[in-house]
């Protein structure tokens, strides 16, 4: 059997027992359980976004939390429009602002606020990047780029009091197209919402790491100078992976905002932005389904260990991270990869062919050819 299709076979057969798992949680977790799963499941978006341009590329984005951020605000702010039922928001007014702003107008509409959320986050990527990777910049300089980024976007977004609600954030939200974001039923919709953009987002990542594209990314990964001699440019590669990877996490931002209810400075802030490489990096770099594994798992120990030991649970969670870091540089599915290899799971097994000796040729007395055995 084809070694290649053996794992095709590997990757359909686990997306399937991702969707059942998912489709199958609402019978057996809580209403409180089932929300913190969905929002780990919009945290995975980011994460496979985050893996294809740090695992694939070589790109260590220290500032995925701005993303996420822009697309949870831009969705926060149609939600607080609706809530204020037409008039001003309630922050404004406490703030002095005695006029709608014009860039809030866009946000009444939920199509315009959706697509905005998308788009702002890849905006905002394609200036960085686009400045940076045609300048070369690349490595550490680009990930403390990336940091700076967040400074001043949470600076500015904290300074403004009365446009983005300041260290509050943006909250009270009643309704989204029509329903109440309080009850069960629509908690379970936006649930159930969040698990197929997970499965959609995983056959996009798929699809694009193993396409044309996502070898020349590893490429550029392994040897970018190489890359650029053969003839391609790889600032066009890196600029698109890193947009599309923004836009997931403002995908992401959108998701977790129906769920959570709630979007601050503080989810766009250094440690949030460090912390969703941690997710890749346990997980499994290069590995769209260990991304996923890392954000739910990071992101459920870190809620049980604060439940059961509030005043330990960051000495645990540090620890574990300094574990897989030294033990298992991998992660969790790169690991289990190689074990797996080493014992020949998942890999077709070729019957031997035995082929026939080859003819001895010589030259008989009057010099013509002569085969012998």
């Amino acid at each position: 059997m084809n070694l290649s299709l053996s794992n095709t076979k590997i990757k359909i057969a686990f997306t399937l027992i991702l969707f059942a798992v998912m489709l199958a949680a609402p019978m057996f977790l809580s209403e409180f359980r089932l929300s913190l799963l969905g929002k780990f499941l919009a945290y995975a978006i980011i994460a496979m976004g985050l893996d294809l341009i740090w695992g694939y590329t070589g790109i260590l984005s220290l500032g995925h939390g701005v993303y996420f951020g822009l697309g949870a605000y831009c969705m926060a702010m149609h939600l607080k429009l609706v809530a204020s039922h037409g008039e001003l928001p309630d922050f404004m007014s406490w703030s002095g602002v005695d006029k709608l702003p014009a860039f809030w107008l866009p946000f009444q509409s939920a199509a315009a606020a959706i697509v905005l959320a998308i788009l702002v986050p890849m905006a905002v990527a394609f200036l960085l990047g686009y400045l940076t990777f045609r300048n070369r910049i690349k490595g550490s300089f680009f990930s403390i780029l990336s940091q700076a980024l967040v400074i001043i976007t949470v600076t500015l977004f904290v300074g403004q009091q009365g446009y983005t609600g300041g260290t509050n954030g943006l909250t009270n939200f009643d309704t989204f197209l029509g329903l109440p974001m309080g009850e069960p039923s629509t908690k379970l919709t936006f649930y159930y919402i969040t698990a197929f953009v997970v499965i959609a987002t995983l056959v996009l990542c798929q699809w694009l790491a193993g396409s044309r594209l996502g070898k020349i990314l590893v490429a550029i990964r392994d040897g970018e100078n190489r890359v650029r001699f053969i003839g391609y440019n790889p600032v066009t590669y890196k600029v698109f992976i890193y947009c599309i990877s923004a836009g997931l996490a403002g995908l992401a931002g959108i998701l977790f905002v129906l769920q959570e209810g709630i979007v601050s400075p503080a989810q766009m802030g250094i440690v949030p932005s460090i912390e969703m490489v941690l997710w890749v990096a346990i997980g499994g770099r290069a590995s769209i389904f260990g991304a996923i594994l890392g954000a739910v798992i990071t992101n459920a120990a870190k809620t049980s260990f604060s439940e059961a030991y509030p005043e330990w649970w960051p000495i645990i969670l540090g620890a574990m991270f300094i574990v897989v870091v030294l033990f298992l540089p991998k992660g969790i599915v790169g690991t289990c990869k190689d074990f797996a290899d080493k014992r020949g799971w998942f890999q077709g097994r070729k019957a031997a062919v035995i082929k026939p000796p080859s003819p001895l040729v010589t030259l008989d007395n009057e010099g013509n050819p002569a085969v012998t055995k």
